[in-house]
């Protein structure tokens, strides 16, 4: 059996949380929340799993979750735009086989069902069978067994925005369960202490046992006597203060520091925050410089690094190496007998100019500069692709481009991104050759462009570059690298 695990939600109802972390990556008492969903599948012999995910699916894969081998399973991702329909995700994936597919999402928590679902689901006839958790149809789970047709509206009930609800025939009751679809951040906070406290069914804290109730994670410091009253939980590589004061429920996060005497009152701390000496925090979520009341809404960043902070860090590469330099010299060497047919080529184009010039966004420079610089990119005024990008080979050659990486953009169509999704391309460097470069034309949709970017960002590898090497010299002796684009033959 093949779990798909929708977890592509956009999160602006989470923010400032989910400006760095997707929503499933969010954590929920020292685990992200994703987490929750694969132990709870594991755990009942799902061990196949497909995660549909956004922007920072790159982040939810190798960075944190992995290929899923910790867990003895597989993990593999799919790129979602965010929050959309099941039935149009589904249409793009390759799972009618005769594998039995597990539909569920990963970006809410709710108790460990599916191995009693599963269990029930084995006396209801149909080619599918549903599970209700609580009165949220998001937190389902379907089962669409082989013989099942093309799923469409029997998806709809994982739909994020305006689910449909589950249809009566073939749905299954599992008792004592909870759900939390963490829809703002008062949710979050719930979620956090419901959790520690024990009141999700199923659900235990993780870590050690320092004390009566109190828990800890790995490398984590903290003294018995800092819980004057309630439980807490400490997550790993965090310091709290001998003289600090935890009372009634409280969840820290991992790499968090509490410094001395501050108070901390039925209260979530992000990882990677400081809490500063003497400050008191109350009913409230600390994200870095953030303080979010969940009681009143109200959201306060302070400035004062000495109250709150962020402990984290991002360091910026240069992703334009002396080799890639080295390679394109070598191939503007190669590419020598081209120059003259290139230039007779935009002669015959009777465009008046046998060069073009325009802006492209190119790679950050070769001595580490922390921003991607515009640069002036000359073409050959003809639209035989092999011969119009000729040029590009001197972009290589000045470090603006990498040998293999994502498409060039223009700097209009690199302001035009808005959303997340479209940012996953940034993950790599900008090259000469790629899939973009190679599989689509330069009149492409700008949207179909940064998704094959974006695919290519998250599965760039070593090996896979290589064959988009080879690719891209294959080109030089087919049709397709030669054919002139519709608008020139007219």
């Amino acid at each position: 059996m093949r779990a798909l695990i929708f977890a592509d939600r956009v999160g602006l109802e989470l923010t400032p949380l989910t400006e760095k972390l997707a929503v499933p990556l969010l954590p929920v008492a020292g685990k992200e929340l994703l987490i929750y969903t694969i132990e709870d599948l594991v755990g009942a012999g799902v061990r196949d799993l497909v995660v549909v995910a956004t922007a920072h699916g790159e982040q939810a894969g190798a960075s944190t979750l992995g290929d899923g081998e910790r867990w003895g399973a597989t993990i593999r991702y799919v790129l979602s735009r965010g929050e959309e329909q099941p039935a149009a995700v589904w249409s793009r994936l390759s799972l009618a086989d005769a594998e039995a597919v597990l539909a569920l999402r990963g970006d809410v928590l709710r108790s460990p069902i599916t191995t009693e679902f599963l269990q029930q689901a084995q006396n209801k006839a149909g080619t599918s069978a549903f599970c209700g958790v609580g009165a949220d149809p998001r937190g389902s789970l379907l089962l669409l067994r082989p013989e099942c047709p093309a799923p469409g509206d029997l998806l709809d009930p994982l739909r994020w925005d305006q689910p449909r609800p589950l249809p009566a025939e073939g749905s299954c009751v599992v008792a004592d369960v909870s759900l939390n679809c963490l829809e703002s951040l008062a949710g979050f906070h719930r979620a956090n202490l419901d959790l520690l406290a024990g009141r999700i069914p199923g659900l235990a804290i993780a870590g050690r046992t320092v004390a009566l109730g109190l828990f800890a994670g790995r490398k984590a410091s903290v003294t018995p006597k800092c819980l004057k009253k309630g439980v807490a939980y400490i997550g790993a590589n965090s310091r709290v203060h001998p003289e600090a004061e935890l009372l009634g429920e409280v969840v820290i996060g991992d790499d968090v520091v509490v410094d001395r005497a501050a108070t901390i009152r039925d209260s979530v701390i992000f990882p990677r925050t400081y809490v500063g000496e003497l400050v008191e925090v109350s009913n409230a979520i600390v994200a870095n410089n953030y303080l979010i009341r969940v009681d009143t809404g109200a959201l306060l960043k302070i400035d004062e690094a000495f109250l709150l902070g962020s402990l984290g860090a991002t360091e910026g590469r240069a992703p334009v190496s002396s080799w890639d330099r080295l390679a394109g010299a070598l191939l503007l060497l190669l590419s020598a007998p081209l120059w003259p047919i290139a230039a007779a080529a935009a002669a015959l184009a009777g465009r008046g100019r046998l060069m073009v010039s325009g802006e492209r966004v190119g790679n950050r420079s070769h001595r580490g500069g922390a921003t991607a610089k515009v640069f002036t990119e000359r073409c050959w005024n003809t639209s035989i692709p092999v011969l119009r990008h000729l040029p590009r080979l001197l972009a290589v050659i000045a470090g603006h481009l990498r040998l293999v990486g994502v498409s060039p953009l223009t700097p209009a169509e690199d302001a035009t991104r808005t959303e997340d999704w479209q940012r996953v391309r940034d993950q790599s460097p900008v090259g000469l050759l790629g899939p973009t470069q190679i599989d689509l034309s330069d009149d492409a949709p700008l949207d179909e462009r940064l998704l094959s970017d974006a695919f290519y960002a998250r599965s760039q590898t070593w090996q896979r570059d290589m064959v988009v090497l080879l690719s891209g010299l294959k080109a030089l002796f087919n049709g397709k690298g030669w054919r002139r684009n519709a608008d020139e033959r007219e």
